[in-house]
């Protein structure tokens, strides 16, 4: 049974015992000082039901019957027309719902009138259709770039075991050179793709850790690697209690330092990292000097295998998912990730996370 028929008969049901009662109570002041016998009508009552000059207990029970009758015809058109404008808008959810599940996450129900239950549902199922539609078309993306990214290093390989083939006198050292450097950046995607999955889920560890120790620890880590290329590393800020996981936190700190010192000036470079607490948050905030950007460009680079050509070095490209991992932790640590351009040239990363709570 359908819930417009539910409906209806609801409807009909409700109608039909409201007539009853007042009929009732209309027989019962009707029948005041009237000898209690029962009537029973036959079809001459009928008849004089449509009398104006006959009325009386004879001619009440026939009239009472005919509207009821007239009270079930009505109720039961009534009611039909009434659940069928009233569920109107569900079945236009209906339908976007099935052109969901055919895979067209572009349509929209835009329900009209006034906000009402319906309307709400409406509203929040086409909210969810357009999240699912941004969604879907950053995994297709994605999908796309990783398998371009991952085909380079294996067309490489291909390319240099055929050369070795119809070069017998090649060098075999430096072709075996060449392989493991291509097998290392294969491996390296193939890790960063793996973390960056794993990343996008929440973190339900709930340890505490300090943000500021942190960037201690990944300033040690990358310390060595910074002096090689000239670049100094400046620390400064306060305690920064936070709830998470350890090891995203650690490594979405060192990406954002060795995003600094990779992407800046050729030499005499700086990357600052400072810690700070606000009333119900955290703030980590990672600045590196190197070339001018633009606004435009900034807000593209959490982009998987997003890379702006100004801040492509040969000698360390990456993988281009470093951005991109620290993106997907902070989101599992219900925090926002901003990037904004330096004036001076350079870039300005601020994470900011909950503040974890302090205790009593």
């Amino acid at each position: 049974m359908s819930v417009r028929i539910k409906l209806t008969l609801s409807y009909v049901g409700f109608l039909m015992i409201a007539g009853t009662l007042l009929l009732v109570a209309a027989w019962v002041f009707l029948m005041r000082g009237t000898p209690n016998t029962l009537v029973v009508p036959d079809l001459s009552d009928f008849r004089r039901v449509f009398d104006p000059h006959s009325f009386g207990p004879v001619v009440f029970v026939p009239a009472a019957v005919l509207v009821l009758g007239f009270l079930l015809v009505f109720g039961l058109v009534g009611g039909w027309i009434l659940a069928g404008r009233v569920l109107a808008p569900l079945s236009r959810i209906t339908d976007a719902t099935r052109r969901a599940a055919k895979g067209s996450l572009s349509y929209r129900i835009e329900l009209e009138g006034p906000k009402d239950e319906f309307r709400e549902l409406a509203d929040s199922f086409d909210a969810m259709l357009a999240r699912l539609e941004v969604h879907v078309a950053e995994q297709q993306r994605f999908a796309a770039n990783a398998s371009h990214e991952l085909r380079t290093p294996l067309a490489i390989t291909q390319t240099l075991l055929d050369v070795a083939r119809n070069d017998p006198n090649r060098d075999s050292g430096e072709l075996d050179d060449r392989l493991r450097a291509v097998n290392a950046r294969a491996i390296d995607l193939t890790e960063a793709l793996l973390l960056l999955s794993r990343a996008g889920q929440r973190s339900n560890t709930g340890e505490h850790v300090d943000l500021s120790l942190i960037a201690e620890e990944a300033t040690e880590t990358l310390l060595p690697f910074a002096e090689k290329r000239g670049v100094t590393i400046e620390t400064s800020g306060d305690i920064a209690p936070t709830v998470g996981s350890h090891a995203l936190l650690l490594q979405m700190t060192t990406n954002l330092l060795h995003n600094g010192i990779v992407h800046n000036l050729p030499e005499s470079g700086t990357v600052q990292v400072s810690t700070a607490i606000g009333p119900e948050s955290v703030m980590l905030t990672v600045e590196n000097t190197g070339d001018k950007l633009s606004s435009q460009l900034a807000s593209t680079l959490t982009e998987p295998f997003q890379r702006g050509t100004e801040r492509l070095r040969t000698d360390h490209a990456g993988v281009g998912l470093g951005l991109a991992i620290v993106k997907s932790i902070v989101q599992a640590h219900d925090g926002t990730l901003t990037l904004s351009p330096r004036a001076a040239g350079g870039l300005r990363v601020a994470v900011q996370l909950p503040a974890a709570r302090r205790s009593p």
